[in-house]
């Protein structure tokens, strides 16, 4: 096993965003455990990843045995789900690091910005699993299913945390994932980015476009 390269758990990892970054993870020798509300529906999602020769095999699991099993939680659920989800990762997520994805996108209107009475889906997130976690947002503005391709992608993605060496580690994250991170400030900033997905889904809809991304300029190469 590839000492330098956690295990990582993606809650959630059956769906679009969460099978495309572990399939992407999982290319470049990361640890994987997809966990699912149905662990025959994780385990088959893990049967379908290629590892990086050398790297485990990747598994599946229940989402609080995937949860209890890693070094780093990734949460890739709608925000339906979302109160649900965290209650079953909760005990098994003390002093990790816990990435939240969640948009609060409410249909049918999912392309206008509709804020959580907590702010945001991260701040959420963070007061639900309490403060021995350590909560995480980014990837919220890559287009899912880019994910799936074996091509670059043309997007950024905005990491926000309290803690700039958690903040890094999901920069690691990123970039492992073809994309580039973002140091972004932090986890009350995440709103910026939730909101921001709205935004796209309209953009995506006006100008009937495939994935509509970010790009931050002036940072190294535009």
């Amino acid at each position: 096993m590839p000492v330098d390269k956690p295990t990582v758990a993606i809650i959630g990892g059956t769906g679009t965003l969460g099978s495309g970054l572990a399939k992407r993870l999982a290319a470049v020798g990361y640890p994987i455990i997809i966990g699912s509300r149905t662990a025959d529906k994780a385990e088959a999602a893990a049967a379908a990843l290629v590892a990086k020769d050398g790297a485990p095999a990747p598994r599946g699991a229940s989402n609080a045995e995937a949860a209890r099993a890693a070094d780093v939680v990734i949460l890739t659920v709608p925000w339906s789900n979302h109160d649900q989800i965290l209650a079953e990762i909760k005990p098994h997520t003390a002093g990790k690091v816990v990435v939240d994805t969640t948009v609060p996108l409410v249909p049918p209107k999912v392309a206008r910005v509709q804020l959580p009475t907590e702010i945001s889906a991260a701040l959420a997130a963070q007061a639900r699993l309490g403060e021995t976690a350590r909560v995480v947002a980014a990837f919220h503005n890559v287009a899912a299913h880019k994910l799936q391709r074996d091509e670059p992608i043309d997007c950024d993605v905005l990491v926000f945390g309290d803690d700039p060496k958690d903040r890094a580690v999901v920069m690691t994250l990123a970039e492992a994932a073809g994309l580039r991170g973002v140091h972004a400030g932090p986890l009350a900033n995440a709103v910026a980015a939730e909101a921001l997905t709205s935004v796209l889904i309209g953009i995506n809809r006006n100008y009937k476009v495939d994935g509509a991304g970010i790009r931050i300029t002036g940072i190294g190469k535009d």
